[in-house]
């Protein structure tokens, strides 16, 4: 039988400076790392600095990777064995190897997120995702001043070609990071948690995504947000709750309907956004165009099994294929293509058990979810594979997948009923208590 594996340090190696316990560091660099998300200006990133000190303080402290977590493992490290035997003949070309590298770093992020939650999850998903928050706050704010202009000098380093990038380097990265941020202040206005603040953070959010004009992020917004309201309303524990829901997000796009409308009032900012908003740009139409590269990039992958090696799609189809699942069949064969694909859709599919188990994380869960659902989409018209947020993201998904299957076990006991009338309402009623299993370490709500 499959045991956890665990990595605990000696006495030696866990040493903490005075008055600071282990768990509080290990909840502050997971705050930190999220907050390290919104700079990307260069690689490596504060990102990169971030996840690696945590990687290796929850290493040296204590860290257990489980079964359950084996498929991501398996697929993620097929994806990048692809990835490496592919860059053999290209070595010599600019930027490749490093471009392999990062790809195996960010993978081993997204299994470390995920074995991090197996622990303490409702605590440690806080942290993280405040830390998410605050990032997405400080991007937001520099996309809205280097647009409007109000500090001149940082103009230029908020923006790219006229659209707000905020603290990204790229516009299109920055409004596919906001969408996570704008769902979890949606779910707390459904909770009816902080809704003015929460509300004063959606309006931030949609502003900043509106002005990176990035049609792709507008998009996956937009379908996330569909899919997390209806969500929330399938997932609501009463008819008061549904009705709630229900109004929030009609008052809701109604006000987003007018935060719009304000900002299109701004002759500038309307006139790019109509230019932004056709779907046939030049650069999208024609032999070479972004939909012509991908019938392209379909054919050459059907004659390179073993793909022509990363960052070798633009040399000779003009641009990158701008489609995360072509561009992982030619940068890596077919089985970087095939492993991608697959673990895209299991963590759709397996994750959409989880989503209507009530567990103490279930509104971070559906805005996760549901983002990932949006990127799964946008990922069909950009290069998605290297985006930090996604990795964190699915680390996320898996591990609150891991921690709520004991919920889940609860649930079909509540279903079947009689079998064991006398256990299911005390776990029900204290789903803390009936989670202690001596044989394994299982999440503790928190």
């Amino acid at each position: 039988m499959l045991r956890s594996v665990s990595v605990t340090a000696s006495p030696a190696l866990a040493v903490v400076p005075a008055g600071l316990s282990v768990e509080r560091l290990r909840g502050g660099l997971l705050w930190l790392t999220g907050f390290a998300g919104a700079f990307v200006f260069v690689e490596p990133s504060p990102y990169e600095v971030a996840s690696l000190i945590a990687l290796l303080v929850f290493a040296a402290t204590g860290l257990a990777l489980r079964p359950g977590l084996m498929p991501l493992v398996l697929l993620l490290t097929l994806y990048n064995v692809g990835f490496s035997i592919a860059v053999i003949p290209v070595l010599d070309a600019p930027k490749t190897a490093m471009w392999v590298l990062i790809s195996w770093y960010l993978a081993v992020t997204a299994v470390f997120f995920a074995t991090a939650l197996g622990e303490d999850t409702q605590r440690r998903l806080t942290l993280l995702v405040r830390g998410t928050m605050a990032a997405a706050i400080v991007a937001a704010l520099a996309a809205v001043v280097g647009y409007a202009r109000l500090i001149p000098e940082l103009s230029d380093l908020f923006l790219r070609y006229g659209r707000a990038r905020g603290t990204f380097n790229d516009p299109n990265v920055l409004g596919a990071f906001l969408v996570f941020p704008m769902l979890v202040a949606m779910g707390r206005i459904f909770a009816r948690r902080a809704t003015l603040r929460a509300a004063l953070l959606l309006a931030l959010f949609s502003a900043a995504l509106l002005l990176s004009f990035s049609r792709g992020a507008w998009a996956q917004a937009a379908l996330a947000g569909a899919l997390m309201m209806a969500l929330s309303f399938l997932t609501s524990r009463s008819p008061n709750e549904r009705a709630r829901i229900f109004v929030m997000a009609g008052v809701g796009v109604v006000l987003v309907a007018g935060l719009l409308t304000l900002l299109l009032s701004v002759e500038t900012i309307a006139a790019q956004f109509w230019e932004r908003a056709s779907l046939e740009q030049s650069y999208d139409v024609g032999t070479f165009g972004r939909f012509g590269r991908h019938v392209l990039g379909a054919l050459l992958a059907l004659d390179e099994p073993f793909g022509i090696g990363p960052l070798q799609f633009h040399i000779q189809y003009v641009e990158d294929p701008h489609n995360a699942f072509l561009n992982a069949f030619l940068s890596g064969g077919w089985l970087s293509g095939l492993c991608y694909l697959a673990l895209m859709l299991l963590t759709l599919v397996l994750g959409f058990r989880f989503v209507f188990v009530a567990t103490p994380w279930q509104p971070l869960y559906l805005a996760a979810y549901c983002t990932f659902a949006g990127t799964f989409a946008e990922s069909l018209i950009i290069d998605s594979d290297h985006w930090r947020h996604y990795f964190l993201l699915l680390g996320v998904l898996w591990g609150l997948i891991i921690a709520s299957r004991p919920y889940l076990s609860v649930r079909r006991r509540a279903q079947n009923g009689p079998s064991r009338p006398r256990r299911v309402p005390a776990l029900a009623r204290r789903p803390a208590a009936g989670l202690s299993n001596p044989g394994r370490s299982v999440a503790q709500p928190g």
